[in-house]
């Protein structure tokens, strides 16, 4: 079950709400709680006991941190709790990549090999090892105080509007809410317009643009033009499939009373890569900053350690994106690499102008979602040959019949609402939809027309739920 499927929009989420409503202020946890339980066992009832073990470690490591009277104590049981936590993610999550790798070292050698079966990655262990570690770390540095009603913080850990794919909610945002929040109409008519917004982009931009990214990213040689199809289609459907699950998830947070960190701010207007951090998935970059950069160091120990630490951060952060490829791994070093030659350009002064700036960090992220999208470093390799010309440059007869007009509509649509904040009516407003009746019924109207389109197709996970 996804946000963009009509099992959910017209069977969980009415009844959900209906219960939720209906019961009274000091039992809403609860409510939540067994909500978001069975929304997680609808996907794979039988790790509904990891999820319940992961979440009971952090929560008694987090008292026993806070009830410890020696420092190092206290430190330790947070890296021995944090240490489980990740052998947990890295078992489901690189198990089957190492295996796959070693099989292939072995057959090179003319080795015998061995059987293997593949684990299957639970849907959202991921982001709750993360908000684990964010919450036992900001203990341990007394930024919050540990929880102690078990409900209240499993609600926090199994939340169904964001523990599938962020965004990540830090413990401290919303603990006020998990222990008071009241029902505001206005709110919940914010959140339910973000709601169809999210769901709109989702279903009219990014599930269209699917099957063309799928064709051309299969292509054994692709074209000049096949390839920087493929690369901006990819490069639109991944920000619109993401973003749209990043607003779903503000406005459930918004209908049930809590406040979501913003997840992207027009990031492909960025004008360097670390702008592009700043406004791209900005919970997780806030977090590698934060419990990652910075406990290696940052840039405390001089411009060498200082470079390490940014090549480690975005390695992991990439490694972190998969594990069904190095490719992530890959796509995480190219960004720390363009970090760091950044860095090297503000120290010595050098600079661009914004225009040619914002134009040359976007062909940076779009090279680099090449290797994130591609199944394989050779596949990765035969796309950045193609967008180099090496193969053809005439667009293909296969994609010449794949372009559909719908196809047309929703790159241009997606062109647009990327460009759209950069322009002066962004700044100035549409003529002719300016008026607030026609702020207010626009994503009504979005919203019934994706609805009626998503009846006729089978829905489509978001690309983050692999992650």
């Amino acid at each position: 079950m996804v946000f963009a499927s009509l099992e959910f929009l017209t069977l969980f989420l009415p009844i959900f709400f209906l219960c939720y409503l209906l019961t009274p202020q000091r039992w809403r946890n609860l409510t939540l709680l067994i909500g978001s339980w069975v929304f997680f066992t609808w996907w794979t009832p039988k790790y509904l006991i990891l999820l319940i073990g992961l979440t009971s470690l952090a929560f008694g490591a987090a008292l026993a941190i806070e009830h410890c009277r020696s420092s190092v104590w206290r430190t330790r049981i947070m890296a021995l709790a944090i240490i489980l936590n990740v052998m947990c993610l890295c078992w489901y999550k690189y198990a089957n990549m190492l295996a796959r790798s070693l099989l292939d070292i072995l057959h090179y050698q003319g080795a015998a090999g061995f059987a293997w079966e593949s684990v299957v990655l639970p849907i959202g262990l991921s982001f709750t090892v993360l908000h684990a570690i964010s919450y036992l770390v900001d203990v341990r540095r007394g930024v919050v105080r540990a929880q102690t009603n078990f409900i209240a913080f499993s609600a926090y850990m199994a939340m169904f509007g964001h523990l599938i794919a962020g965004p990540i909610v830090r413990y401290k945002i919303i603990d006020k809410e998990l222990r008071e929040r009241k029902f505001i109409a206005h709110d919940f008519a914010m959140g339910v317009r973000r709601f169809m917004v999210g769901f709109s982009v989702k279903v009219l931009i990014a599930d269209i643009l699917s099957p063309l990214v799928a064709q051309i990213f299969s292509s054994a040689q692709p074209s000049f033009v096949d390839a920087w199809v493929g690369c901006i289609a990819y490069t639109l459907q991944l920000y619109f499939d993401f973003a749209g699950y990043s607003s779903m998830a503000i406005g459930l947070g918004l209908m049930l009373g809590f406040y979501f960190q913003e997840n992207f701010n027009h990031p492909y207007l960025a004008t360097s890569i670390q702008d592009f951090w700043r406004r791209w998935h900005m919970t997780l970059s806030g977090w590698l900053r934060d419990y990652l950069y910075i406990a290696l160091g940052g840039s405390r120990h001089g411009r060498w350690f200082t470079y390490r630490n940014l090549m480690l951060t975005m390695a992991i952060g990439g490694l972190w994106h998969g594990g069904e490829s190095w490719n992530f791994l890959i796509w995480g070093i190219i960004h720390g690499s363009a970090l760091c030659i950044e860095r090297m350009c503000v120290e010595r002064g050098l600079s661009l102008p914004d225009f040619a700036s914002r134009c040359l960090t976007l062909l940076v992220v779009m090279l680099a979602w090449t290797v994130f999208r591609a199944d394989g470093f050779s596949a990765a390799c035969s796309m950045w040959a193609g967008q180099a010309g090496l193969h053809a440059w005439a667009m293909s007869d296969a994609l010449t019949l794949s372009l559909r007009p719908e196809i047309w509509w929703a790159a241009g649509l997606g062109l647009v609402c990327a460009i759209y904040p950069a322009t002066v009516w962004a700044r100035t407003g549409v003529p002719g939809f300016r008026s607030a009746w026609w702020r207010n019924l626009w994503p009504v109207l979005s919203f019934f027309y994706a609805l009626a389109v998503l009846s006729g197709q089978s829905s489509r996970p978001f690309l983050y739920f692999q992650f």
